[in-house]
């Protein structure tokens, strides 16, 4: 080197700085901690700290952290729970309500009770009542007395007693308890006073609505009329 020209200023190699590497990892892994981190990166620029060392030390203290530890720990719970789930009973259907009908109201036979009905056991009645005329014509319609009978007596006692005048405030009358009474003439002019001929009429207004007298009962058990 000639001695005429002066030595240059010796340049010095910069290094790396090291903080903020360690600086930048520290938010990486604690990404859920970005509010707290800035923070100390702030003072660690105002203060001249090292800004790794801050971070690192704010970390177990972000609120970030303590709640995805409780959210794990919830999802842990929820999962036990949902193995130990039973079904603990079955669900019932609500049953249809009866529907009453007015007085005087036609029965409907839709709402019997389906299924063979029970026979009602009774008696053959005295001679020359007429419990006796109608059991005899039980026959005439393909019933049986000895089957029948005990039915249609639990209704007719009940509508009227087997009274051929029983009349009730609503216009009904007679021993099957017509409503209206003048129904029954098309059974016999003598509706009003025979009973043969109201008991004929009843007769034939359970077979076509009911089929026999059992299944008339099975009704009029289940609504209080027939």
């Amino acid at each position: 080197m000639s001695r005429h020209r002066k030595a240059g200023p010796a340049r010095t190699r910069k290094r790396p700085r090291t903080g903020v590497f360690l600086l930048v990892a520290a938010i990486l892994v604690a990404g859920t901690a970005g509010a707290g981190a800035a923070a100390y990166v702030a003072r660690a620029h105002a203060g001249g700290g090292d800004p790794a060392a801050l971070v690192v030390a704010g970390i177990p203290a972000s609120r970030s952290v303590a709640l995805l530890e409780q959210d794990r720990q919830h999802m842990i719970l929820m999962d036990a729970a949902s193995r130990t789930l039973n079904v603990v009973g079955s669900p019932k259907l609500a049953t249809r309500p009866a529907v009453v009908p007015s007085p005087g109201a036609s029965p409907d036979p839709s709402t019997a009770t389906p299924g063979t009905p029970a026979t009602v056991s009774a008696p053959p009645p005295d001679p020359g009542t007429a419990q006796a005329i109608g059991y005899k014509m039980l026959s005439s319609f393909g019933w049986k007395p000895s089957t029948y009978y005990g039915c249609l007596n639990n209704i007719f006692s009940r509508e009227s007693g087997w009274r051929y005048n029983a009349e009730n405030a609503s216009g009904a009358y007679g021993i099957p308890q017509a409503l209206p009474g003048s129904k029954m003439a098309s059974a016999g002019p003598d509706w009003q006073t025979n009973p043969a001929t109201q008991i004929k009429w009843g007769l034939g207004y359970i077979q076509a609505r009911y089929g026999d007298p059992c299944s008339a009962w099975a009704f009029w058990e289940a609504h209080g009329w027939y």
